[in-house]
């Protein structure tokens, strides 16, 4: 299991390694229609009726997102102002994932609802895991708790993969209809937007992976108890 969560590392490493490399080379492929991230994603929401949504400029790389809490589309200043194929990839799936919200979304609704609770835990949770492996000789309360909520944990990655590939189905079929990009711009989204996703898919089975770690020890540590 150990070599397990090694070689799921390692794949991780390497998929966000990929994914910067795509992000790099498809940002100089420019929109023929000529439309920056931030017109991208003003004409998504206006097509879908949403009006009570704040497109804004946010700092990092790769650091777009959509936040449901106050309705706003924050886009990184390269997709913001960039008028390339993977802007517009990008800006249109953080607009999927409002789309998503305003249409009530069962996923969505769940991931929002376990976040508060994730939040709140997600500061000791190591903390705790590490003092339950030491004290499990003599009591495997503390770890039983920290396998519990590390369950909510890999749960919440979970339901984040059909939030993610759903955004993107809902931005690719909205390009297409909408005429935002060629076919061959398609193309460069959808292949842009598979590797980002592939970034949750591994987050997922690694948390799964290291769940089934921390349970099997749970589990022995009972056992000699």
């Amino acid at each position: 299991m150990f070599l397990i969560l090694i070689l799921l590392t390692l794949a991780s490493w390497g998929i966000q390694q990929r994914l910067r490399s795509k992000f790099r080379q498809y940002s100089e492929i420019g929109l023929r229609s000529g439309l920056s991230g931030r017109e991208v994603a003003a004409k998504m929401l206006a097509d879908h009726g949403i009006r009570d949504v704040q497109i804004i400029s946010t700092e990092g790389q790769l650091s777009d997102h959509y936040n449901p809490t106050d309705k706003t589309v924050n886009l990184s200043a390269e997709v913001y102002a960039g008028r390339s194929a993977t802007a517009a990839a990008v800006a249109a799936h953080e607009c999927g994932h409002a789309v998503q919200h305003a249409q009530a979304y069962s996923f969505l609704q769940l991931r929002s609802a376990l976040v508060p609770a994730l939040s709140g835990v997600s500061r000791f949770m190591p903390m705790l895991l590490l003092a339950g492996v030491v004290l499990l000789r003599t009591t495997p309360i503390p770890l039983g708790i920290g396998v519990a909520l590390f369950a909510l944990a890999t749960l919440f990655s979970f339901i984040t993969l059909p939030v993610e590939f759903d955004a993107s189905r809902r931005a690719l079929a909205w390009m297409d209809r909408s005429g935002v990009v060629t076919t061959q711009e398609h193309a460069v989204a959808k292949d842009a937007l598979w590797w980002a996703a592939m970034t949750y898919v591994v987050a997922a089975i690694s948390s799964l992976a290291t769940l089934l770690y921390y349970g099997m020890m749970l589990v022995g540590g009972n056992r000699r108890n």
